[in-house]
């Protein structure tokens, strides 16, 4: 739990806390999804004085994939969005001490909760204030705040934990809240957490309870090849130990024997294939616990463990329009994917993929993509040595327009962020532009 920037869940009963009160967590009537979109819309009793502590853009929302038509208005900002981000607004100066805080507070009152957590808590503390600023950007914003949601209840059971876990959880954050908030904590705002914890903690077990029926919490996977293309870059294979459902350009966390309950988010580099294998590029990065063991470390034979599969950087079939699809570094590998996914699909759709990478050894897969490129005449392949991404930039402009197509990025955080903007100041709507959230691709290499 609060795992993977996660939001906290409880059990079948929501926790909810009684305003005013002593930061217990008393379990009341459950809610339901239907609940939530109730109160998501609910409209603001007062319009809240200048000095009310809100801020608009308390953190940058994680820009999720977009999809093919452009998202509908938000509603209006209900009370309880603003009292939760009126929170949010004055704790995040204190992101590191507020995190600390709640975590110290967790394990002296539940010692029984430390082992589900990774022995190093650093990037912990990070997810933790990144899934409260996610989760209070979209409270109003009902279809992606369910989506984003779900999809954390579904991760969550690789972790292992049980509804009564939640309880203690959400007590200890108001615990960290109300500590720190000093200047807008009050009955009001310590109600409003404690509907909102408890909707949230609803849609997370309703999602995890739906996906337990139909799917493991996690998948056990041998490799079967380890292909080392540079001296810190692997193509690894491989075969998990019964069917895994995916999309090409979805990405999956994943854990080795030697750090046990360490994920780091992978990407597909390959489409769903016939013999169920699962390819994937990783680049060992400085102290990175998960790449380095799985580019110097694993071989044929080795186990790991895969959480589901999520991501919505996927293709839709459902249109002829071209793709434009830019991939630095190793995130080529969902690039690759998609592709052979079109070309799986029979359609002759223009494809143009540009690869950039820093120097001339960093084009590791080109000679796979320039085999498609030969097998398939609408696909075209561009590569591009580029130190700061400046060069990947120009060709892009210089080989458009692309008003047109469906733009995909993969690689670096860096790149995908110059890169919306530069598609952007070409035309290209920004509902058509599509990529990983970057908060995870900021860890997925560690």
């Amino acid at each position: 739990m609060w795992h993977l920037a996660a939001m906290p869940r409880c059990g079948t009963s929501a926790a909810v806390l009684r305003p005013g009160g002593d930061h217990a967590l008393p379990r009341g009537k459950a809610q339901t999804a239907a609940g939530v979109r109730a109160r998501a819309h609910m409209e603001a009793p007062a319009t809240p004085s200048r000095d009310d502590g809100t801020a608009n853009g308390v953190g940058r929302r994680p820009r999720h994939a977009a999809g093919p038509h452009p998202a509908p208005p938000r509603p209006q900002t209900s009370w309880d969005a603003l009292l939760i981000r009126r929170t949010m607004a004055e704790i995040a100066p204190l992101a590191d001490k507020v995190t600390s805080y709640f975590y110290a507070l967790l394990f002296v009152r539940h010692p029984e909760l430390r082992p589900l957590f990774p022995p190093a808590m650093d990037t912990q503390r990070d997810r933790l204030l990144r899934a409260l600023l996610t989760a209070a950007e979209h409270i109003d914003n009902t279809p992606v705040l369910l989506d984003y949601l779900r999809n954390l209840g579904r991760g969550h059971r690789k972790y292992g934990t049980r509804p009564e876990h939640y309880p203690a959880v959400g007590a200890c954050l108001i615990g960290a809240l109300s500590t720190y908030a000093t200047h807008t904590w009050n009955p009001q705002a310590e109600a409003a957490w404690g509907r909102v914890y408890a909707t949230i903690s609803q849609v997370m077990t309703e999602a995890a309870e739906a996906d337990g029926r139909d799917a493991p919490p996690w998948w056990h996977a041998e490799v079967v090849t380890h292909d080392l293309r540079t001296p810190d870059v692997a193509v690894i294979t491989l075969r998990p130990d019964q069917p895994y459902p995916f999309l090409a350009g979805q990405y999956a966390s994943v854990e080795t024997p030697w750090w046990p309950r360490v994920w780091r988010h992978y990407s597909f580099a390959s489409a769903p294939r016939a013999d169920g294998l699962l390819t994937f590029h990783v680049r060992a990065v400085p102290a990175g616990w998960v790449s380095n063991a799985l580019v110097h470390r694993a071989c044929p034979g080795d186990v790991v463990r895969l959480g589901p599969p999520v991501g919505s950087m996927n293709v839709d079939h459902a249109t002829d329009s071209g793709l434009l699809c830019l991939g630095g570094g190793t995130g080529i590998a969902p690039i690759k994917a998609m592709v052979e996914e079109v070309a799986e699909h029979g359609a002759r759709r223009p494809v143009e993929v540009f690869y950039g990478a820093r120097h001339d050894h960093d084009l590791y897969d080109i000679d796979t993509l320039l085999r498609l490129r030969q097998a398939h005449s609408w696909i075209s392949v561009r590569s591009v040595i580029d130190r700061e991404d400046r060069h990947l930039h120009d060709a892009v402009r210089a080989s458009g327009p692309w008003r047109d197509y469906d733009a995909y990025l993969s690689g670096p955080p860096g790149m995908i962020r110059s890169g919306v903007s530069a598609l952007q100041a070409l035309g290209v709507p920004a509902p058509r532009i599509r990529h990983d959230p970057v908060e995870d691709l900021v860890i997925s290499g560690s």
